[in-house]
Parts: structure tokens; sequence; C-alpha cells
């Protein structure tokens, strides 16, 4: 006789309430901080999203939440939303690290933040609640497309003098998703019941469960996952390239690369307090 079909739903117990999830918190620890790292070394210091195999190889990776309200108003354009949290996200973090006295300045700051558009062009972020993630995930479902927009700001402090006293780098980009209009509405609420989507942009992991709910994708892979690799390498390397020439860059790049399905496939976690300080 054939087994039965594991329901989503089953896989958790008992659903934690919408709140922040543990993993965003940042680990309590009882060893001393280490010493200032010298110039030539890179000390990373980021929250979950950045978790990636990539960007564990390298030294010293730290979890630091930005703790900036993301309030701006949703009057703005996608782009200049995401762009805007994103910088702001960083610079919150730099301000505070810079003059760091146990820890030394940090080599290299990164941020980034995720939001996902519906195609009537409201900006999803986190459900709040159970009835507001259905909706959410039925608004997507029903408007056929909707984007999804990544930025990251890179912030490299300067060897010289030199005004303003730091490299910003920012990027942002674009993946167009298409949900599978024929997802019942079961299905959704059962997915929303493993608790997997609460705390990502738009209400659903792609790179878990949540694939089952979309039938294509135009652009990359990782930027919905909700870190661009190749995307944030590129820019790693440009600010880290800035520190020693001088001058700070606060334009905005448009993901225009990141056009081939399935690029920089990766599993960092979308739409979470995105920041990482090297």
């Amino acid at each position: 006789m054939a087994e039965p079909k594991p329901d989503p739903a089953a896989r958790q117990a008992a659903p934690p309430p919408y709140d922040p999830p543990v993993h965003m918190k940042p680990p309590a620890t009882s060893e001393a901080p280490p010493a200032a790292a010298p110039a030539t070394k890179i000390s990373l210091r980021a929250p979950p999203p950045f978790e990636h195999p990539t960007l564990l190889g390298l030294r010293d990776l730290e979890v630091i939440p930005s703790l900036h309200p993301e309030d701006l108003p949703k009057t703005l354009s996608p782009f200049e939303y995401v762009l805007e949290t994103a910088t702001r996200k960083a610079m919150a973090v730099y301000g505070r690290e810079i003059d760091n006295e146990s820890r030394g300045e940090p080599a290299l700051v990164l941020a980034a933040d995720t939001v996902v558009v519906s195609a009537g062009g409201s900006v999803l972020e986190k459900p709040r609640s159970e009835r507001e993630h259905v909706a959410m995930l039925k608004t997507l479902r029903e408007g056929g497309t909707h984007q999804v927009y990544t930025a990251v700001a890179a912030m490299v402090p300067l060897e010289t003098a030199r005004q303003p006293g730091y490299v910003l780098e920012t990027t942002v980009e674009e993946t167009v998703v298409r949900f599978d209009r024929d997802v019942t509405d079961a299905e959704l609420l059962a997915y929303v019941r493993t608790r997997e989507g609460a705390d990502k942009a738009g209400g659903y992991a792609i790179q878990g469960i949540g694939a089952f709910l979309v039938e294509r994708i135009d652009g990359s892979h990782d930027n919905v996952v909700g870190l661009p690799v190749r995307a944030t390498l590129r820019l790693v390397e440009k600010a880290l390239a800035g520190r020693t020439e001088g001058g700070s860059s606060e334009e905005g790049e448009s993901g225009e690369e990141g056009g081939e399905e399935g690029e920089d496939e990766g599993e960092t976690g979308k739409g979470e307090e995105d920041l990482l300080k090297l």
C-alpha cells in the first residue's frame, strides 16, 4: 500500500508567533572580543542572510543587526526604497563600529535589503500575521508576475584622511518571478503554517518548500533568495579597490547583468536584516 504523502503543515507542531526569528538575534558569547584586525585581513561582520558558502570563506564573519527602522515612505519607487534602506543599514553599523576600540575599525561593511513588489505596484515586506501572510501569497498568485529587488551597500574606510572618510558603493538587482496560478488556497495555507516564509519579504522562500509556488523566474535566483552573490562580490571588489584611491560613490547601480535564469544560486535568507561588516 502506498505511503501517505507528508502534510507540509505538520512539519512544525506549534508555529511560533509572528516575531523576529531566533536566528535574527546575535548569538550570545562569553569569549573575549577578537583583537583588531591588521589592514591586510578582512574581518566580516554580518547577519544571517550573508551566511552564504561563498562569503563564509572570508575570515571573522560577524553578525551585527543594524537596528535601523525600515520606515521609509512607500511613496518612493521600489528601486529608491530598497536602495535607501540598504544604505541606511550600512551607515548605521559603520557609524557604531568605526571607533570600536576593542575590535578595531571594520575592513568592510555590507548591508542589503530585499523587497517584493506586486503586479499592482505594492511593496511587500515581511508578513505580520498569518492572515496577512495568506493574503500576500494570494496577491502574488493572482497577479501573475512580480518583481524582487535587492539592494546591497558596501562601505570601506579610506586609508587616507580624505573626506568623507569612507568609500560607499551600491547596487540594485531585479528579478521577475511568476507564481503558479494552479496553487490552491489550501496549499497556500499549508505553506504559511510551515512558517518558512514568515520572516521573508513577500512571504516565501524560493530556496525551500516555497519553490513549489514558483512557475519560473527571469533574472538571478540568488536575488530572490535575498543576496545576489555575484553582484555582491563585484561590489566588494570595487569598494576595496577604492579605499586607496579615495572618494565615495553614493549612486545605486541597476543590476542589469542578472538577466539569466537560475544565476547565482545560493542559500541565503531573503529579506532579512541584511548586514555584513568586513
